[in-house]
């Protein structure tokens, strides 16, 4: 069956993609395209809505917000819940505009005529309940709705159709994956967020691939250019004059500092890419016994660096896995994508997390966390609202503030006379053809099992190929 086929049999959708290398630059910008997602796409999606280790305890609430929409995400006396956020009898917000609370004992009581709830959700008091009919009050119509909810990661998902396939059936392999490397033991050291004057999709599409590194991140390529040249230019001494050649005569040792610096700088840049602690372990490996070959000595030199991460982590009672062994028995990618809107970028045991939501056809809030395993009792205090700050604000680390100078202005660039499309390479841009054709499926109606079976592809496929979709 060919792509036009498969897409004709689909329901109608703006600026649709008929070219899977071709992502029409309407779809970055369009009212009615913006419209359709709203309407189509976040209605049937899991949504990252909170940290567990935000809500520790029984009555312990947060709440998550979308696109005008707002849960309450509840730790209930028989586990986590979630409802909407509205009093049952007429409509206002019963968090009463905070964004997080403990409430055990008091429940929820609307601040516009006192009604109350438990945390179980159920109604325990309507004032003056003798002026209401008996169909009004029953128990079951007075309960705050709820909203579907599962668990993974660490996390608490939401997803506003209850008729949508599970969370795991949708995330795929690359949920176990990311599990086996010790996700759910993370602990968020801290949590940015700002408004970027970008669509969300440009925002997602940065993170997409590793091939604007060389210009974007250029600290990166020149500290070990044999790296990325290898994975994305067309022969070891291709940069354009922008990035380093590779440099063939380096020495084992000399290699063995390169990638050490790479580290560093990826410790700096985004601190939950690399943890400092794991620096610190490296550094004290600087002078191991190598083989000659420096290509063997760099594989040697990882392996027994990811051994002793393991084991001295481990011996301070952090519960991380074991690296080297996981590596090859769950396989994962320097950046993995949770569709729709969750990155994780995992490394050795920390990990950096990004979660982005639309406010606009060409406004988004983007958000970014560290998190690093911590053995018991040294947990860091739990962040329970980010730190706002400017998009182009220096107190940025230096990697997502090089890619912040970036996206808002490619959202200008979208507007270009005679820009119709991004052309994307086959090779290496395939997440980004796959996930836009995912989304062009739930707009035009695809049953759920195959937008789930569709959705299990993009797991691994970062810096990856366009696939078959299967619509």
């Amino acid at each position: 069956m060919t792509l036009m086929t498969k897409v004709e049999a689909q329901g109608e959708v703006p600026f649709r993609i008929t070219d899977p290398e071709r992502i029409p630059a309407q779809r970055y910008y369009d009212e009615s395209f913006y419209k359709a997602e709203v309407e189509k796409l976040w209605p049937h999606v899991w949504q990252m809505a909170c940290r567990l280790e935000q809500i520790p305890n029984v009555g312990d609430w947060i709440e998550y917000k979308i696109l005008g929409k707002s849960v309450i995400v509840m730790h209930a006396a028989e586990g986590i819940k979630a409802y909407h956020n509205a009093c049952r009898h007429r409509g206002v917000p019963i968090t009463e505009g905070r964004a997080h609370g403990s409430c055990e004992h008091e429940g929820f009581t609307c601040p516009f005529h006192g009604w109350r709830w438990n945390i179980e959700g159920e109604n325990t008091f309507v004032y003056g309940k003798q002026k209401f009919s008996e169909k009004q009050l029953d128990k079951a119509d007075l309960a705050l709705k709820p909203c579907r909810v599962e668990l993974w990661g660490g996390c608490a998902f939401i997803n506003f159709d209850d008729n949508a396939p599970a969370l795991r059936a949708s995330f795929g392999p690359v949920a176990e994956r990311l599990e086996a490397h010790g996700l759910g033991n993370l602990r968020a050291e801290w949590w940015f967020a700002t408004e970027l004057p970008a669509n969300w999709k440009i925002a997602m599409e940065a993170f997409m691939e590793g091939y604007h590194v060389m210009k974007t991140h250029p600290q990166l390529q020149r500290v070990v250019p044999g790296l990325y040249n290898s994975m994305y230019a067309y022969n070891m001494s291709e940069t354009g004059g922008v990035g380093l050649p590779t440099n063939p005569y380096m020495s084992g040792r000399e290699n063995i500092k390169a990638q050490f610096r790479h580290l560093e700088l990826l410790s700096e840049g985004m601190a939950g890419m690399v943890h400092p602690k794991e620096i610190e372990i490296a550094r004290g490996l600087l002078d191991v016994d190598l083989p000659e070959d420096p290509q063997l000595a760099v594989q040697t030199w990882f392996g027994i660096l990811q051994d002793q991460i393991s084991k001295q982590l481990q011996a301070k009672g952090e519960k991380v896995p074991d690296l080297n062994a996981v590596c090859v028995s769950d396989p994962v990618n320097a950046v993995e994508f949770m569709f729709p809107h969750y990155f994780l970028l995992p490394m050795f045991t920390a990990m950096s997390a990004y979660r982005i939501r639309p406010t606009g056809p060409e406004t988004c809030i983007f958000e970014l966390w560290s998190l690093a395993p911590f053995a018991p009792g040294e947990e860091p205090p739990v962040p329970m609202e980010p730190t706002w700050l400017p998009y182009d604000s220096p107190e940025f680390p230096p990697i997502p503030r090089q890619d912040y100078s970036n996206i808002p202005i490619q959202q200008v660039g979208v507007h270009a006379e005679g820009f119709e499309f991004m052309r994307l390479a086959q090779d290496v841009e395939g997440l980004v053809s796959n996930y836009q054709r995912l989304i062009d499926g739930y707009l035009g109606g695809v049953a759920p099992e195959k937008l789930a079976q569709a959705n299990n592809l993009l797991g691994g496929n970062f810096d990856g190929k366009i696939f078959d979709l299967g619509f």
